[in-house]
């Protein structure tokens, strides 16, 4: 093996062969990447896997700023549990699901994408009381053990009635079901949660925070360079470097993530092959607050 491809992991020097367009699919391609917080939130959702039933089952809020990785995070918990056909059963199994909450605290909304989830048959014209049976038939059917419901944040674009409505049929589907319910969003999504203090009580909550510009970061940065195939070492672990990508991102994994790759692309475009400064100052990246 070529020694001056060793600041790449396996994976990515099998790409660095690949004709350019392929390799630059690829840099552009979602990836993961483990760190200590995200460990820590993975282990929290997987003691909710083996949670054994009971009447009050225990539920997890996962907040933090927006793209900062919370949705990467719980596709990486449903990837963990894959949908299988249960050959030895009936029907297909699914023991995670991820959804999304609805633009406003609807009930009726919340069923349908439940349904097209599993791609039920139902009319929408059918009754609340139809869609909720169907539901919970449905989702005891395919034996699901946790429901995630991303940008739970949402649930404020409601009066103060409907979130209450949106949040009692929350409780209940998780006491019908004896499921942990998981709740993911903004930092709002502590408030939505909050307007139930029985519904909060069984929020165990777990942030996210932005990076700070220390070991952890350039560690972050090591992680990202192993995996984007460039042909030459880019050394972002070096002060000028991090500190020019910590001023970019603002501590933002998900501006972090973006910057590298926009930076890969154009480093090969060019025929770099690396990450510099020089390469950092053409993207004329905007930081998040320059663009709010």
């Amino acid at each position: 093996m070529n020694s001056e491809y060793m600041h790449l992991n396996e994976s990515s020097r099998s790409y660095i062969d690949l004709p350019l367009d392929e390799r630059i699919y690829k840099i552009r391609s979602p990836r993961w990447i483990g760190y200590p917080q995200s460990q820590f939130v993975l282990k929290e959702l997987n003691k909710l896997m083996v949670m054994p039933k009971t009447h009050r089952m225990p539920n997890l809020l996962i907040h933090g700023e927006t793209n900062n990785g919370k949705t990467m995070l719980i596709k990486r918990f449903e990837k963990m549990y894959p949908s299988s056909e249960n050959v030895n059963g009936e029907g297909v199994h699914i023991p995670v699901m991820v959804i999304q909450a609805p633009p406003k605290p609807d009930e009726t909304r919340l069923y349908n994408i439940i349904l097209d989830s599993l791609f039920a048959h139902y009319k929408q014209s059918d009754r609340v009381d139809k869609k909720l049976f169907q539901v919970i038939h449905l989702l005891k059917y395919v034996q699901l053990k946790v429901l995630v419901i991303d940008e739970i944040h949402h649930l404020l674009a409601g009066s103060t009635e409907k979130q209450r409505g949106f949040l009692n049929v929350i409780k209940y589907l998780g006491n019908e079901l004896q499921i942990p319910i998981v709740g993911v969003g903004t930092e709002a999504a502590k408030r939505s949660i909050a307007t139930d203090p029985q519904l909060s009580n069984r929020f165990k909550r777990v942030e996210l925070p932005l990076w700070k510009n220390d070991d952890d970061f350039l560690r972050l940065l090591v992680s990202f360079e192993r995996l984007l195939p460039l042909k030459k070492p880019s050394d972002l672990i070096t002060p000028q470097i991090a500190n020019k990508l910590f001023l970019l991102s603002e501590g933002y994994l998900g501006e972090v993530s973006q910057i590298l790759v926009e930076a890969a692309v154009l480093a090969i475009e060019k025929g770099t092959e690396k990450i510099d400064l020089t390469i950092l100052n053409e993207l004329k990246w905007e930081a998040p607050s320059r663009r709010r």
